[in-house]
């Protein structure tokens, strides 16, 4: 413990001064680093912090977290090597970088319903600017107004076919970089509908509007279900309490009229 609460003044001392950076060793390593980062990190960021905040800000912090667990445990069995501190130092330094995606993931997974519902309600915003204008200058527009999250990919996908590329890959990297239910679908229709005749635009309007609709009533389904789940666990909590205290009682009253006996 000691000699642990001596390196941590040596670094801290290091750091204060300049002589030891991990930002310098961020920079120069990024490359390497980019190589940890998990693939989904970047749409949970997002989906967290509704867009607010830069997944590469965030990651840069959570490598300097793990940088300064790594320093720590190997100044730590420079003076104290056995297989098991070395075992343990690991797994520390495992947990000092997962937890920060463990979080994001657990708060994914706790508001699926919410995140699921941005998508069908963005394209229907979509659908409405399409009656007016094409797909690209539809998505264009709506970009100020689109939920927070997709604002970067939007800029990008717009970016991508104002440059001439006028494939199905703006959409799909759209579809990947935002995962949410039936992204990857959906992009392939809007697509569709971005090259379509224009004489038959009505009809495609129409195939697509049923296909939002399809995903917002997908999306109220699931938020009831969860509710109604919600519901059921906290029924089934109350009867079970209720239940055991009924039987207690019972058990203390019987208890009592044998000892009177």
């Amino acid at each position: 413990m000691e000699f642990a609460i001596v390196i941590l003044i040596v670094l801290f001392t290091l750091s204060y001064t300049g002589a030891f950076s991990t930002k310098k060793l961020y920079d120069d390593n990024k490359q390497f680093f980019a190589l940890l980062k998990e693939k989904d990190y970047d749409f949970l960021v997002k989906s967290r912090y509704n867009g607010e905040v830069d997944p590469n800000v965030l990651f840069e912090k959570r490598i300097n977290q793990a940088i300064w667990g790594v320093v720590i445990v190997l100044g730590i069995l420079l003076f104290n090597f056995s297989w098991i501190n070395l075992i343990i130092g690991a797994i520390i330094v495992i947990v000092v970088y997962k937890n920060q995606y463990s979080s994001l993931k657990s708060y994914y997974k706790k508001h699926l319903t919410e995140i699921d519902q941005t998508l069908p309600y963005y394209l229907k915003s979509i659908e409405i600017l399409a009656q007016h204008y094409t797909i690209p200058v539809a998505i264009s527009k709506s970009i100020e107004t689109a939920p927070a999250m997709f604002k970067e990919g939007l800029r990008d996908m717009i970016a991508k076919i104002d440059a001439g590329d006028s494939s199905i890959d703006p959409y799909i990297a759209f579809a990947e970089q935002y995962p949410v239910r039936d992204s990857l679908r959906m992009m392939r229709l809007l697509y569709r509908l971005s090259i379509g005749a224009q004489e038959n635009k009505q009809e495609q309007l129409l195939v697509f509007s049923k296909s939002v609709s399809s995903l917002q009533n997908k999306a109220r389904e699931q938020k009831y279900a969860k509710r109604l789940n919600k519901m059921e666990k906290k029924t089934l909590s109350m009867l079970m309490v209720t239940g055991g205290g009924t039987m207690l009682v019972l058990f203390i009253a019987m208890a009592m009229m044998m000892m009177n006996w």
